[in-house]
């Protein structure tokens, strides 16, 4: 991977303002540890922004923690109308232009690394939606809010997809996520936690260890660099 540029490219030093379309996008970047690191960055996206939604989510952040672990960076930044970042919420549509933006800067910053996009609830069809629109390496959805969008009318995540989906999640029931991953052709590999709700608590450590256990075999192929 091309050498990144620290001041440009901080790590674990507080949040950053990248330019997006409706204004300044306010965001945290995670690196791992330089002797474990991959030519991979993951752009995170949280849920909703009218429900409390930010990056600074506890689901959100435990995806941080669990890609870090695999040597992979991430960014994660508010959407638009969040935090400090500027515009206002755009039902999903001004979001996805957030999410491309954030993508394009990650690149220009690791031009030679791979691009995965993971979201949570709201953010995770947002992520499938600038996954239409950009060449991606691997897409983790956290609980995606099928009974609320139209996800049929997005492409399929395909073998590169990964489903996380609790069992007793009271947003999104788990029978509409297995008949959405059904219809999917190639299907995207689900993975069920027991016991976890919509906001996994009490389940964080769960959805971690779950998340390594699938995302160790992709990435296996990238040696540190």
């Amino acid at each position: 991977m091309a050498s990144r540029n620290k001041e440009l490219f901080p790590c674990e030093s507080g949040p950053i303002i990248i330019q997006g379309p409706a204004g300044p996008l306010e965001a945290l970047v995670t690196c791992p540890n330089s002797e474990s690191e991959k030519p991979v960055r993951a752009v995170l996206c949280h849920p909703h922004p009218l429900h409390g939604g930010s990056m600074q989510n506890k689901v959100v952040h435990t995806l941080a923690r669990t890609f870090a672990e695999l040597g992979v960076g991430t960014v994660r930044f508010n959407f638009r109308g969040v935090g400090r970042s500027a515009g206002r919420y755009d039902s999903g549509i001004g979001e996805t232009d957030d999410v491309v933006a954030v993508a394009d800067w990650a690149r220009g910053h690791c031009p030679d690394a791979e691009t995965w996009f993971a979201g949570f609830s709201f953010g995770a069809y947002v992520a499938l939606r600038a996954a239409a629109r950009q060449p991606v390496s691997g897409i983790v959805l956290v609980a995606p809010p099928v009974n609320l969008y139209d996800f049929n009318a997005l492409p399929s995540p395909g073998k590169a997809g990964i489903i996380v989906q609790g069992d007793l999640d009271e947003v999104v029931p788990l029978h509409g996520v297995q008949d959405w991953v059904a219809g999917l052709e190639p299907p995207p590999r689900l993975q069920i936690i027991r016991g976890a709700g919509h906001f996994f608590h009490q389940r964080l450590n769960d959805l971690r260890t779950a998340l390594l256990d699938v995302l160790a075999s992709d990435l296996a192929r990238h040696p540190a660099v």
